[in-house]
Protein backbone atom coordinates (compact mmCIF):
# COMPACT_ATOMS: atom_id res chain seq x y z
CA UNK A 1 0.00 0.00 0.00
CA UNK A 2 1.30 3.46 -0.89
CA UNK A 3 1.12 6.54 1.30
CA UNK A 4 -1.50 7.96 -1.05
CA UNK A 5 -3.60 4.82 -0.65
CA UNK A 6 -3.30 5.09 3.12
CA UNK A 7 -4.56 8.66 2.97
CA UNK A 8 -7.59 7.56 0.99
CA UNK A 9 -8.25 4.79 3.50
CA UNK A 10 -8.06 7.29 6.33
CA UNK A 11 -10.57 9.55 4.62
CA UNK A 12 -12.93 6.62 4.12
CA UNK A 13 -12.55 5.51 7.72
CA UNK A 14 -12.96 8.93 9.29
CA UNK A 15 -16.78 8.87 9.25
CA UNK A 16 -17.26 10.73 12.51
CA UNK A 17 -15.03 12.97 14.55
CA UNK A 18 -12.49 10.85 16.43
CA UNK A 19 -13.55 12.34 19.75
CA UNK A 20 -17.09 11.06 19.22
CA UNK A 21 -16.25 7.42 18.48
CA UNK A 22 -17.53 4.77 20.85
CA UNK A 23 -15.55 1.62 21.73
CA UNK A 24 -17.85 -0.30 19.41
CA UNK A 25 -17.03 2.04 16.53
CA UNK A 26 -13.32 1.81 17.25
CA UNK A 27 -13.43 -1.96 17.38
CA UNK A 28 -15.29 -2.01 14.07
CA UNK A 29 -12.53 0.07 12.47
CA UNK A 30 -10.05 -2.61 13.49
CA UNK A 31 -12.16 -5.38 12.01
CA UNK A 32 -12.54 -3.47 8.74
CA UNK A 33 -9.00 -2.24 8.19
CA UNK A 34 -6.66 -4.69 9.97
CA UNK A 35 -6.22 -6.98 6.98
CA UNK A 36 -5.87 -4.04 4.58
CA UNK A 37 -3.07 -2.50 6.62
CA UNK A 38 -1.23 -5.71 7.52
CA UNK A 39 1.15 -5.51 4.57
CA UNK A 40 1.35 -1.71 4.34
CA UNK A 41 4.59 0.23 4.86
CA UNK A 42 5.10 1.54 8.39
CA UNK A 43 4.83 5.15 7.23
CA UNK A 44 1.52 4.45 5.51
CA UNK A 45 0.14 2.74 8.62
CA UNK A 46 0.98 5.76 10.76
CA UNK A 47 -0.45 8.13 8.18
CA UNK A 48 -3.68 6.12 8.12
CA UNK A 49 -3.93 6.20 11.92
CA UNK A 50 -3.20 9.91 12.11
CA UNK A 51 -5.69 10.68 9.36
CA UNK A 52 -8.33 8.51 10.99
CA UNK A 53 -7.96 9.56 14.64
CA UNK A 54 -6.50 13.05 14.39
CA UNK A 55 -5.22 14.44 17.66
CA UNK A 56 -6.64 11.43 19.49
CA UNK A 57 -3.75 9.35 18.18
CA UNK A 58 -0.42 9.21 20.05
CA UNK A 59 2.83 7.27 19.90
CA UNK A 60 4.44 5.59 22.91
CA UNK A 61 8.22 5.21 23.08
CA UNK A 62 10.52 3.54 25.61
CA UNK A 63 13.48 5.45 24.13
CA UNK A 64 15.51 2.42 23.16
CA UNK A 65 15.72 4.24 19.85
CA UNK A 66 13.73 6.88 17.98
CA UNK A 67 12.64 4.80 14.99
CA UNK A 68 8.89 4.96 15.58
CA UNK A 69 9.14 8.55 16.79
CA UNK A 70 10.88 9.47 13.54
CA UNK A 71 8.33 7.67 11.38
CA UNK A 72 5.46 9.33 13.25
CA UNK A 73 6.95 12.83 13.29
CA UNK A 74 7.55 12.72 9.53
CA UNK A 75 3.93 11.76 8.94
CA UNK A 76 2.51 14.09 11.59
CA UNK A 77 4.88 16.85 12.77
CA UNK A 78 4.12 17.73 16.38
CA UNK A 79 2.51 14.37 17.17
CA UNK A 80 2.15 13.49 20.86
CA UNK A 81 4.98 11.19 21.96
CA UNK A 82 4.31 9.43 25.27
CA UNK A 83 7.19 8.45 27.56
CA UNK A 84 6.71 6.55 30.83
CA UNK A 85 9.07 8.19 33.31
CA UNK A 86 9.15 5.47 35.97
CA UNK A 87 11.74 7.10 38.21
CA UNK A 88 14.00 4.08 37.72
CA UNK A 89 15.37 4.72 34.22
CA UNK A 90 19.02 4.68 33.22
CA UNK A 91 20.44 8.17 32.80
CA UNK A 92 21.11 7.24 29.16
CA UNK A 93 17.40 6.64 28.60
CA UNK A 94 16.50 10.02 30.05
CA UNK A 95 19.19 11.57 27.88
CA UNK A 96 17.74 9.91 24.79
CA UNK A 97 14.27 11.21 25.71
CA UNK A 98 15.62 14.74 26.07
CA UNK A 99 17.54 14.52 22.78
CA UNK A 100 14.43 13.31 20.93
CA UNK A 101 12.37 16.16 22.39
CA UNK A 102 15.03 18.71 21.46
CA UNK A 103 15.74 17.57 17.91
CA UNK A 104 12.53 16.06 16.52
CA UNK A 105 9.15 17.66 15.69
CA UNK A 106 7.21 15.87 18.43
CA UNK A 107 5.24 16.96 21.48
CA UNK A 108 6.80 14.98 24.32
CA UNK A 109 4.33 13.94 27.02
CA UNK A 110 6.30 12.82 30.08
CA UNK A 111 4.06 10.44 32.04
CA UNK A 112 4.84 9.91 35.72
CA UNK A 113 3.35 7.49 38.28
CA UNK A 114 0.96 8.66 40.99
CA UNK A 115 3.73 8.24 43.58
CA UNK A 116 7.39 9.15 43.53
CA UNK A 117 9.85 6.33 44.22
CA UNK A 118 10.22 7.59 47.79
CA UNK A 119 6.46 7.65 48.31
CA UNK A 120 6.14 4.14 46.91
CA UNK A 121 8.93 2.95 49.20
CA UNK A 122 7.12 4.45 52.18
CA UNK A 123 3.86 2.64 51.36
CA UNK A 124 5.10 -0.69 50.01
CA UNK A 125 8.62 -0.96 51.41
CA UNK A 126 11.95 -0.19 49.79
CA UNK A 127 12.80 -1.71 46.41
CA UNK A 128 9.41 -3.20 45.58
CA UNK A 129 10.88 -4.37 42.27
CA UNK A 130 12.92 -6.98 44.20
CA UNK A 131 9.85 -8.45 45.89
CA UNK A 132 6.92 -7.98 43.51
CA UNK A 133 7.97 -7.03 40.00
CA UNK A 134 4.41 -7.27 38.67
CA UNK A 135 3.08 -4.78 41.20
CA UNK A 136 5.99 -2.41 40.66
CA UNK A 137 5.43 -2.46 36.89
CA UNK A 138 1.72 -1.95 37.41
CA UNK A 139 2.23 1.08 39.63
CA UNK A 140 4.99 2.70 37.62
CA UNK A 141 4.13 1.74 34.03
CA UNK A 142 0.76 0.15 33.40
CA UNK A 143 -1.48 2.37 35.55
CA UNK A 144 0.15 5.65 34.41
CA UNK A 145 -0.12 4.64 30.74
CA UNK A 146 -3.76 3.62 31.15
CA UNK A 147 -4.54 7.01 32.67
CA UNK A 148 -2.69 8.91 29.94
CA UNK A 149 -4.41 6.99 27.14
CA UNK A 150 -7.76 8.29 28.34
CA UNK A 151 -7.13 11.27 26.08
CA UNK A 152 -6.73 9.13 22.96
CA UNK A 153 -8.66 6.67 20.82
CA UNK A 154 -5.59 4.98 19.36
CA UNK A 155 -1.94 4.56 20.26
CA UNK A 156 1.13 3.33 18.42
CA UNK A 157 3.90 1.18 19.83
CA UNK A 158 7.27 -0.10 18.68
CA UNK A 159 6.19 -3.71 19.21
CA UNK A 160 7.91 -6.14 16.83
CA UNK A 161 7.30 -9.83 16.24
CA UNK A 162 11.02 -10.52 15.97
CA UNK A 163 11.70 -9.41 19.54
CA UNK A 164 10.31 -12.40 21.44
CA UNK A 165 8.12 -15.49 21.05
CA UNK A 166 5.36 -13.76 23.00
CA UNK A 167 5.09 -11.11 20.28
CA UNK A 168 5.04 -13.35 17.22
CA UNK A 169 1.31 -12.86 16.67
CA UNK A 170 1.32 -9.10 17.26
CA UNK A 171 -0.90 -7.63 14.51
CA UNK A 172 -0.21 -4.31 12.84
CA UNK A 173 -3.69 -3.11 13.80
CA UNK A 174 -5.32 -4.57 16.90
CA UNK A 175 -8.17 -4.01 19.33
CA UNK A 176 -6.76 -3.26 22.79
CA UNK A 177 -9.71 -4.68 24.73
CA UNK A 178 -8.20 -3.91 28.13
CA UNK A 179 -8.05 -0.19 27.37
CA UNK A 180 -10.84 -0.05 24.78
CA UNK A 181 -8.44 1.56 22.31
CA UNK A 182 -7.07 0.84 18.86
CA UNK A 183 -3.48 -0.37 19.08
CA UNK A 184 -1.17 0.28 16.15
CA UNK A 185 2.17 -1.50 15.72
CA UNK A 186 3.55 -0.04 12.49
CA UNK A 187 6.89 -1.88 12.63
CA UNK A 188 5.48 -5.21 13.85
CA UNK A 189 6.78 -6.98 10.72
CA UNK A 190 10.25 -5.43 10.83
CA UNK A 191 13.29 -7.62 11.40
CA UNK A 192 16.37 -6.59 13.35
CA UNK A 193 18.06 -5.91 10.01
CA UNK A 194 15.18 -3.62 9.00
CA UNK A 195 15.66 -1.63 12.21
CA UNK A 196 19.42 -1.34 11.74
CA UNK A 197 18.99 -0.30 8.11
CA UNK A 198 16.45 2.42 8.97
CA UNK A 199 18.68 3.77 11.74
CA UNK A 200 21.71 3.92 9.43
CA UNK A 201 19.88 5.43 6.47
CA UNK A 202 18.05 8.08 8.50
CA UNK A 203 20.57 8.97 11.20
CA UNK A 204 18.19 7.92 13.98
CA UNK A 205 18.94 8.62 17.62
CA UNK A 206 19.72 5.43 19.54
CA UNK A 207 20.03 4.93 23.29
CA UNK A 208 23.80 4.49 23.94
CA UNK A 209 23.05 1.42 26.05
CA UNK A 210 22.01 -0.42 22.88
CA UNK A 211 25.71 -0.42 21.92
CA UNK A 212 26.82 -1.49 25.39
CA UNK A 213 25.19 -4.89 25.69
CA UNK A 214 21.59 -3.83 26.33
CA UNK A 215 19.47 -4.82 23.30
CA UNK A 216 16.29 -4.41 25.38
CA UNK A 217 16.25 -1.52 27.82
CA UNK A 218 13.92 -1.20 30.79
CA UNK A 219 14.27 0.20 34.29
CA UNK A 220 17.84 0.17 35.61
CA UNK A 221 17.28 -2.12 38.63
CA UNK A 222 15.60 -4.78 36.49
CA UNK A 223 17.81 -4.75 33.38
CA UNK A 224 21.23 -6.34 32.85
CA UNK A 225 23.60 -6.71 29.95
CA UNK A 226 23.01 -9.59 27.55
CA UNK A 227 25.84 -11.87 26.48
CA UNK A 228 26.40 -12.54 22.75
CA UNK A 229 24.01 -15.24 21.56
CA UNK A 230 21.52 -14.79 24.39
CA UNK A 231 17.88 -13.90 23.81
CA UNK A 232 17.83 -10.09 23.41
CA UNK A 233 15.17 -9.78 26.12
CA UNK A 234 16.89 -12.13 28.58
CA UNK A 235 18.35 -9.11 30.34
CA UNK A 236 14.91 -7.96 31.41
CA UNK A 237 13.86 -9.21 34.87
CA UNK A 238 16.77 -11.66 34.77
CA UNK A 239 16.40 -14.61 37.11
CA UNK A 240 12.60 -14.56 37.00
CA UNK A 241 9.93 -15.94 34.70
CA UNK A 242 8.72 -12.44 33.88
CA UNK A 243 9.02 -11.43 30.22
CA UNK A 244 6.62 -8.48 29.91
CA UNK A 245 5.84 -5.46 32.09
CA UNK A 246 2.10 -5.73 31.48
CA UNK A 247 1.69 -2.97 28.92
CA UNK A 248 1.30 -5.43 26.05
CA UNK A 249 -0.51 -8.23 27.91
Amino acid sequence: MTTTAATELARAARGTEASGRTPEELRELVSIWAAELEAAPASAIIEWAAGTFGDRFAVASSMGDAVVADLASKAVPGIDLLFLDTGYHFIETIGTRDAVAATMPVTLINITPRQTVAEQDAEYGKDLFNRDTDLCCKLRKVDPLNAALGNYDAWATGLRRAETRNRVIAPVLDWDAKRQKVKVSPIARWSDDDIERYIAENGILVNPLAYDGYPSIGCEPCTRRVAPGEDPRSGRWAGSNKTECGIHT
